[in-house]
């Protein structure tokens, strides 16, 4: 897995784009701690783009729940985009789609951030 981090607006929205797999492992270290650095710096506005993630396996699972669940600690939002059918399964299943605000697109999401 690799991971492109990005902000908007000055660190007002930030983006992850992890790609490949979240299996664990120091790729999926990588990315919470990203996201750690985000609420460090004081963003709270997450976008968690998935559109070239092919798999996630419950490692992966506990790492967007650990993300998400820093971001609601710390008063912020996260909001998931880009489920190819392999990983919106996964969220179906485990019901993270009830809990974890998903969008289609990464603007979207962006746009619903902005809106809100």
């Amino acid at each position: 897995m690799s991971l492109k981090a990005t902000t908007l607006n000055n660190l007002e929205i930030a983006i992850l784009e992890p790609r490949g797999s979240i299996i664990g492992g120091d790729e999926t270290d990588e990315m919470k701690q990203k996201a750690k650095d985000f609420l460090d710096q004081g963003n709270r506005k997450l976008v968690l783009d998935l559109t070239h993630v092919t798999y996630l396996n419950s490692s992966g699972i506990g790492a967007v729940v650990s993300i998400h669940t820093a971001y609601v600690k710390a008063e912020g939002k996260i909001k998931v985009c880009g489920l190819g059918k392999g990983v919106q399964n996964v969220f179906v299943i485990t019901s993270l789609m009830r809990v974890i605000d998903v969008e289609e697109t990464r603007d979207e999401a962006v746009k619903n951030f902005q809106t809100a």
